[in-house]
């Protein structure tokens, strides 16, 4: 749990603080592809750090996701979840602070993920749950892939930091790119306006439902190659050759 807190501080810390200090700086500003890749660099440094302790989750969605595709124990499940959202919001209190250090300071939406016409491209509430369904099924499908016995699992964590970075490049300006509940929740407390908070439901509901697909396709994947001949399998996480 401790793992899990530090590492989904660091998420926040580096992902949503490259939005909201660099990403429009004047002359300066990373732009999207900046945000992207800060997102992407913070799991696939703090992956290396705290990987071998917690498995390096970060995300609520991934957690549930993780225990739907058998890698993960149920009762680790909720420990999870509130050391994530600890880590989260430690790092966003963070980021206020030193973002109201100017006189100027508007903290407005303060990074939050937002729909309809709080979306950063103006996208439909089924745009925009459709878009974070599918990208966190398919990041959870790079997890458990990457992370996976038969897999090289020393490079797991580059393979997850560029999928995530990929990730916020494609939705970005759909929906400010969550796929992380805990990432969600800890903007919108600190937002100064209400509906970050009012739009927080479906930050937590499509990612959620899209770790669940993601992880159902991969252990379906995983189970019909087992058994075939010349193969090599796993049967409860053990490698096994097929004769």
């Amino acid at each position: 749990m401790g793992a899990e807190c530090i590492g989904t501080f660091w998420l926040v810390l580096g992902g949503c603080g490259s939005a909201l200090f660099a990403a429009a700086f004047p002359e300066l500003g990373i732009g999207f592809y900046g945000v992207a890749l800060a997102f992407g660099l913070t799991v696939l440094t703090i992956a290396y750090a705290i990987g071998h302790i917690s498995g390096c989750h970060l995300n609520p969605a991934i957690s549930i996701g993780m225990a739907v595709g058998g890698r993960f124990p149920w009762k680790n499940v909720i420990p999870y979840i509130i050391a994530q959202l600890v880590g989260a919001c430690i790092a966003a209190f963070v980021l206020y602070m030193v973002y109201t250090g100017r006189p100027d300071a508007f903290v407005g939406s303060f990074a939050s993920n937002g729909y309809g016409e709080n979306s950063p491209g103006g996208y439909s509430l089924a745009a925009c749950f459709l878009i974070e369904m599918v990208l966190s099924a398919g990041f959870l499908f790079v997890i458990m892939g990457s992370t996976h016995r038969l897999a090289p699992v020393k490079f797991a964590p580059l393979a997850i930091g560029l999928c995530l970075t990929l990730i916020h490049l494609i939705s970005i300006p759909v929906t400010n790119t969550s796929v992380n509940p805990a990432r969600s929740t800890s903007q919108a407390i600190f937002a100064n306006v209400s509906w970050p908070l009012e739009q927080l439901w479906m930050f937590w509901a499509a990612p959620i439902v899209g770790a669940v697909i993601g992880a159902a396709i991969y252990r379906f994947l995983m189970s019909s190659r087992n058994g075939k001949d010349g193969d090599v399998v796993t049967v409860d996480e053990t490698v096994v050759e097929t004769d």
